[in-house]
């Protein structure tokens, strides 16, 4: 192992701070520095002139540290300056940085490399939270998820976590539509292909498509579901529509397969299951995000996908 790595994983077991946000915040900002001046670095060459905080430490220079590795999302409002301990997590940071610049070990680009992958795993930890708002839309109130699920993809590796809720937010839609049971769920390690699947759901003879990506492959499966006798249905993001509706009028398939917006699909069953009673929505809702939390936890290995519900959707159902 990296001898600078196998020194911040023990940093971090005596100083677990640094695995929240603001002690994060505090080794992004300091690894930048030693980057920037060389070490070694003196600690209190790191303090501002009230000696109260972490010289450099703040919202701006954190994300433009974070957004040189592709990521959007803010760690911190403040940027770790109001969190209690910064400074002696800064001592600390600073004096096994200095031992290993000693020891000629010190690879300041692997430590900055490691504490952007701990900020990954804290992010995508957080996973969506939903607050229902009474004052937004029922699709707005859809859109913030999957705009959540947006930010978490911006912090990983190629997951696309926007696809995989939209995928198990119809999924859950149609179990209880149709009643549990009656539809095979799929994570997202199973292609369609090696299953023989005609699409992600086949309900009777509708073969159902949910993406956030619309293709030529897409289309060429539809055209297959239309040659096996099957109803091709796509289920899309708001923007993708128009281009999804392109590909197939390119294809001469404009008018045999449909083209849904994902947010007013799921909406609508929520006013209709709601019988358009706005005192019902909530528990509507309940009943859709649960749903969806359980097939999440059943198909997938990766728990940031689970919506955390607000107190105002918990007690909803109570």
């Amino acid at each position: 192992m990296n001898p600078t790595i196998k020194r911040l994983e023990v940093l971090c077991e005596q100083h677990p701070k640094f695995l929240r946000k603001g002690g994060l915040c505090v080794a992004l900002v300091v690894t930048q520095t030693a980057k920037e001046r060389g070490l070694p670095l003196q600690p209190t060459a790191l303090r501002t002139d009230e000696r109260g905080q972490v010289a450099g430490l703040g919202k701006a220079a954190v994300q433009k540290i974070l957004e040189s590795y592709g990521i959007q999302k803010v760690l911190a409002e403040e940027g770790g300056r109001t969190s209690r301990g910064s400074l002696g997590l800064m001592e600390a940071y600073v004096s096994v940085l200095n031992e290993l610049n000693d020891e000629k070990v010190v690879d300041l680009e692997e430590a900055q490399k490691w504490w952007i992958n701990r900020v990954r795993a804290y992010l995508a930890s957080e996973g969506p939270k939903f607050h229902f708002d009474t004052g937004k839309s029922l699709r707005a109130n859809i859109g913030d998820l999957l705009r959540q699920a947006g930010e978490l993809q911006a912090t990983a590796g190629g997951t696309n976590y926007v696809g995989l809720m939209l995928q198990h937010l119809v999924g859950a839609k149609l179990d209880i539509v149709l009643g549990e049971g009656r539809l095979k769920h799929h994570g997202s390690s199973v292609a369609d292909q090696p299953t023989g699947r005609h699409g992600d759901f086949q309900v009777e003879r509708v073969a159902i498509h949910v993406t956030t990506h619309p293709s030529e492959a897409l289309i060429s499966k539809c055209a297959n579901n239309l040659r096996s006798d099957l109803k091709p249905l796509i289920i899309t993001i708001a923007e993708a529509v128009e281009p999804a509706e392109f590909l197939l009028k390119n294809a001469n398939l404009a008018d045999r397969v449909d083209v849904l917006d994902a947010a007013q699909f799921l909406t609508a069953n929520i006013y209709e299951r709601s019988l358009f009673k706005t005192t019902q929505y909530k528990v509507t809702l309940t009943t859709l995000l649960e749903r969806y939390n359980a097939i999440v936890t059943i198909c997938e290995n990766d728990p940031s996908l689970l919506i955390k519900l607000g107190p105002a959707i918990k007690e909803s159902s109570e």
